[in-house]
């Protein structure tokens, strides 16, 4: 599902995949899944021409909905919990690289759980949930059962969960936050040799925790041309701008496209109740079909994404990141949408 003119022979896509596997750090052999020892099989083969005849024209690459969703709980404007379950294991990895936790392996993820305000304001940080991939060092023998140690949890509690959590919100972190950190008690066998399956693509962790819908389409694996990608990317791009503007606390929309046809089927609007006194969701459908451009090929120039800028997203998250490529994340359009209904609009980005 990607259009392409680079080369993709064996020994070219061989060598891509080593190295990615290199980069995410398995390198060696004795946890079962390393860049040099692993097979690679590669059945890349030509897409069906007749999705092509449409997409070529400007249609979209197929049928769907997309959703995207703003709040102002964080400065990214994401929701908290996956905003501070990305964070963690954003800084476990750079611990693991930089060399301070010797111990750990690449295989981790996170949970976190918030209580909230009746206001739906967040109260705090309610439970931290972390599974990570260890070597032998950090284990010890209880009853006979091999157990991830006490002193390697508190390393993680004071180096990794703490840090990382009052950096973001320390206002929201008290002295009642419960841990489950490797919960099954030890975690030595992991990654691809440990867990392997074609049961999903994670596309919850990819946009929002679950706090916004999410239309079924993965976003992996995709050129720009297939809306499951771009026009999620672009919903969160006008929720976003939407929030920013100040128009609204909480934002989600929603776009439908059919296969071949360029214009979106739908636009839908909710802001949860939250939508900013006198101004109707109707209006913001009509703010929102005079700023975005919402054609496939509108959405792929305004947001410049015929790049091979996608590899950054295959981890901790395609939303609410600070990077220069992610282009959906701009707030450029926030202050024209606020001047549209009198308002003054938050500093762009």
């Amino acid at each position: 599902e990607i259009t392409s003119k680079a080369d993709l022979s064996r020994k070219t896509v061989d060598h891509v995949v080593r190295e990615a596997i290199r980069e995410i750090g398995y390198v060696d052999p004795s946890i079962g899944f390393a860049a040099d020892t692993c097979q690679v099989l590669c059945y890349l083969h030509q897409q069906s021409p007749n999705i092509a005849m449409g997409v070529d024209t400007g249609g979209a690459g197929d049928q769907g909905m997309m959703f995207g969703f703003a709040c102002d709980e964080t400065k990214s404007l994401m929701p908290l919990p996956i905003y501070l379950a990305h964070r963690l294991v954003e800084n476990h990895a750079t611990l693991r690289r930089n060399g301070e936790l010797k111990w750990v392996r690449p295989d981790a993820k996170s949970q976190v759980t918030v209580e909230y305000h009746a206001d739906g304001t967040p109260a705090r940080v309610h439970t931290i949930v972390l599974s990570t991939q260890h070597d032998e060092s950090v284990v010890v023998e209880k009853n006979g059962k091999k157990l991830f140690s006490d002193d390697a949890r508190k390393v993680l509690i004071d180096k990794l969960i703490l840090p990382t959590l009052k950096a973001e919100r320390a206002d929201l972190v008290d002295g009642d936050l419960i841990f489950h950190i490797n919960p099954t008690g030890c975690f030595l066998e992991g990654g691809p040799h440990g867990d392997t399956g074609l049961t999903g693509r994670k596309i919850i962790v990819d946009t929002y925790g679950g706090r916004g819908r999410h239309g079924g389409g993965a976003f992996s694996g995709k050129d720009a041309t297939k809306v499951d990608r771009s026009a999620a990317y672009m919903a969160r791009y006008i929720a976003k701008n939407i929030v920013a503007a100040g128009l609204a606390a909480q934002c989600e929309v929603q776009l439908s496209y059919a296969i071949g046809h360029p214009d979106p089927l739908s636009i839908w609007v909710s802001t949860f109740g939250t939508l900013r006194e006198g101004i109707s969701e109707d209006q913001l459908i009509e703010l929102i079909r005079d700023n975005f451009s919402l054609t496939p090929k509108g959405i792929i120039e305004s947001l410049n994404l015929r790049r091979p800028i996608f590899r950054e997203t295959a981890r901790h998250g395609h939303f609410g990141r600070e990077h220069s490529d992610f282009t959906w994340e701009r707030t450029d359009k926030a202050p024209k949408l606020a001047k549209a209904v009198g308002i003054r609009a938050k500093a762009a980005v």
